[in-house]
């Protein structure tokens, strides 16, 4: 049986752990909690344990998958945070005891994705030689991003706060868009580049989407009117998003989106000021990924 390491963030979503960590020393495996950001990464890289479990949320995931990157090790996940969007997409529960069944089935075989159905390969994204693995992007969900982290709660309410205060007011981006060399210019209010399908909590930003399969989704929303949130959040959320007349989605491995200046982009939930000139790209299969049979 492989060895196991649960790395847990103590302050991701709503900040409670003790009965996560009491459930994962129950099944008989080790974690340790970090102390500040940027630690999981460096646990992640130097620990010897084959699998890895990332305890927390989408900025978690981001740290321990970026620590893991060429090492050959295995990712798990047990999501609690606010979002859990790649955890979600690979059809993990937020139950704890079925994220740890997971795992529990996942090491009983080789680790290997040819013999074992429970370990699948993971593409990882880089926008701007930031590695992610769920979704990146800029415009709205950037600031949106950016005004999560600044306000002093966290959870799904918050997020949705945020973006309807900030969209009150919004302007839209001028954008010009190259995905493998098919280029065009437009206004819109953001551009997603989507590894899995989803923002978090469901919301399917990019319902097409396949961890593994080389490619990256693009979804480009066109700005829009108030009158048309309630129809487009329900098809967020059914996961056809791609229905509405403001939506727009397309596939590929290398995409360059430029803008008038530099400002706000994210990736796995978090915010970033970047260039002007966002370069994005994937790798296919960077990593492997314990998942329910």
């Amino acid at each position: 049986m492989s060895e196991v390491l649960f790395i847990v963030n103590p302050i991701s979503g709503k900040g409670r752990k003790g009965s996560v960590t009491a459930a994962i020393e129950s099944r008989g495996f080790n974690y340790v909690l970090t102390e500040y950001a940027g630690q999981a990464e460096e646990i992640a890289r130097n620990t010897t344990a084959e699998v890895v479990v990332a305890v927390g949320g989408d900025g978690t995931l981001n740290e321990v998958g970026r620590g893991l990157l060429g090492t050959g090790k295995t990712l798990g996940l047990l999501p609690c945070g606010s979002g859990d969007g790649l955890a979600l997409c690979l059809g993990i529960s937020r139950n704890v005891k079925k994220a740890l069944d997971v795992i529990e089935n996942g090491i009983k075989a080789p680790l290997d994705p040819a013999v074992n159905p429970c370990v699948q390969p993971l593409d990882a994204g880089f926008i701007n030689g930031h590695p992610f693995f769920s979704v990146c992007g800029a415009g709205l969900d950037a600031d949106v991003s950016r005004a999560f982290a600044e306000a002093n709660k966290r959870g799904v309410l918050t997020y949705v706060e945020q973006a309807l205060r900030l969209w009150h007011n919004y302007a839209p981006n001028h954008f010009t868009l190259d995905i493998d060399g098919q280029c065009w210019s437009q206004d819109v209010a953001l551009v997603t580049v989507a590894n899995s399908n989803q923002w978090g909590n469901q919301a399917k930003v990019a319902p097409h989407a396949d961890c593994s399969d080389g490619l990256l989704d693009v979804t480009v929303l066109d700005m829009f009117h108030n009158i048309e949130i309630p129809d487009l959040a329900l098809k967020l959320m059914a996961g056809h998003c791609d229905w509405s007349r403001r939506v727009h989605c397309y596939k590929g491995r290398n995409m360059v989106i430029e803008r008038p200046a530099p400002g706000a982009a994210h990736f796995d939930g978090d915010w970033f000021d970047t260039t002007a000139r966002i370069e994005i790209s994937v790798e296919p299969a960077a990593l492997k990924v314990i998942v329910p049979r």
